[in-house]
């Protein structure tokens, strides 16, 4: 007999930076994208709405200077203008901090709005971005659900021994100074999908997940929990990342003052925007770029790569610290996914944790297709695993409208 097919659940996914607004409505059963786009430019001369719904992709331009509330005001009406507004039942935002607060997805209501801007002050490009997106959202969906979907709760799981930092204790217990880790999300995701591939309880499997992208972070997941991971207290710390330098001696920030004159704001800005695989290469902080530069013999490309790949394969040996024992190492990301040159350098170099690259397994896995890229006398699997952190929101705020 046929069997009626699940009702309906979409969810208007907003993900807000600070000039720009990634969006999508979500069917919550299957993770399909009914429309999907991103307002970019907000504040600015020119800002503009890109978005692809039933495979056409338009462009609206917005005026000058139109923020937030204004970008959101016109995704409404772009909604209703689709009659996609009828079948939504809730908004879920993409929150970047939860602090200590938050240990899992949450309605929002003041007390929530509360936490959410007391955290943002560790985070304050992105926390004042997220409370703006959700009183935006608040006043054009009223009448709708809003749930916060946090960065940091997967890796709430940390115990103090991975999640402090040797400074005075009273820094943590007074200011919430500590190692926090972000692409929580898309960590808790591909962990749960790498252990239907691999046929093994998510409770039972070890994993060192690699989001690898403009931002990069590696988490050590310990029987489907979060144990240690590379970001910290802003998501700066760890890796080298597009434009960011990931770790530094601290002692830089002395150097950077007194020897040449540098401001906190541009040792920030050199740090965040100026470094990592750009800063590095001169060139772009597109690892495609950066590839093809390096195949036509770009010095200075090829040294950015290898020190990616370094850092990273440094990252993944450490976290067999708090595993002992690892199942598989999992690849996710713009990078992670697309890339099958740094995969198979960061593979040959971990080689002494039993692992080896399958060649036509890693190049077949390329342009976010999964699979597993090791061959198969491999102790350790390596995978390929493509995020859905829109996804995951979705179904996070499926599950709070439920219990309402």
């Amino acid at each position: 007999m046929p069997t009626t097919p699940p009702e309906s659940q979409h969810v208007l996914v907003l993900n807000c930076g600070s000039s720009s607004l990634k969006f999508a409505i979500i069917d919550a059963n299957d993770g399909h994208e009914i429309i999907s786009g991103l307002a970019e430019r907000l504040g600015d001369k020119a800002p503009s709405i890109k978005y692809k719904f039933n495979g056409t992709k338009t462009v609206i331009d917005l005026a000058a200077n139109q923020a937030h509330a204004e970008a959101i005001n016109t995704l409404v009406s772009l909604i209703k203008d689709h009659n996609l507004d009828d079948q939504l039942i809730a908004v879920g935002h993409r929150v970047v901090h939860g602090g200590e607060h938050f240990t899992q997805s949450v309605l929002i209501d003041e007390k929530v709005i509360a936490g959410i801007t007391q955290s943002a002050t560790l985070a304050p490009l992105h926390g004042h971005a997220n409370l703006l997106g959700i009183s935006s959202a608040q006043a054009s969906f009223e009448g709708l659900p809003q749930v916060a979907v946090f960065d940091t709760a997967f890796h709430q799981t940390m115990n103090e021994v991975a999640f402090l930092y040797a400074l005075p204790y009273k820094l943590y217990t007074e200011f919430g100074v500590r190692r926090y880790g972000f692409h929580g999300t898309s960590h808790f995701y591909v962990a749960g999908q790498t252990a239907k591939l691999l046929e093994q309880p998510i409770e039972q499997s070890n994993f060192i997940s690699a989001h690898l992208g403009n931002g990069c972070s590696v988490c050590a997941i310990k029987n489907g929990k979060s144990v240690d991971t590379s970001m910290g207290l802003t998501p700066l710390e760890g890796l080298i990342m597009g434009t960011r330098s990931g770790d530094i001696d601290p002692g830089l920030f002395n150097f950077l003052t007194t020897q040449l004159d540098y401001t906190a704001q541009q040792i920030d800005n050199l740090l965040n925007q100026k470094s990592g695989l750009l800063g590095i290469s001169e060139l772009s902080n597109d690892c495609r770029t950066i590839e093809e530069a390096a195949l036509a013999g770009n010095k200075k490309a090829i040294l950015a790569i290898e020190m990616f790949c370094y850092r990273l394969s440094k990252q993944i040996a450490a976290y067999m610290v708090p595993l002992q024992r690892l199942d598989a190492v999992i690849f996710t990301g713009g990078i992670g996914e697309n890339s099958d040159i740094i995969r198979e350098k960061v593979i040959t170099q971990l080689a002494f944790l039993g692992i080896n690259c399958n060649p036509q397994a890693n190049l077949n896995a390329r342009f976010g297709q999964e699979g597993v890229i090791s061959c198969k006398n491999s102790h350790v699997k390596a995978v390929v695993m493509p995020t859905n952190e829109e996804w995951v929101i979705a179904l996070d705020a499926t599950n709070i409208v439920k219990e309402l």
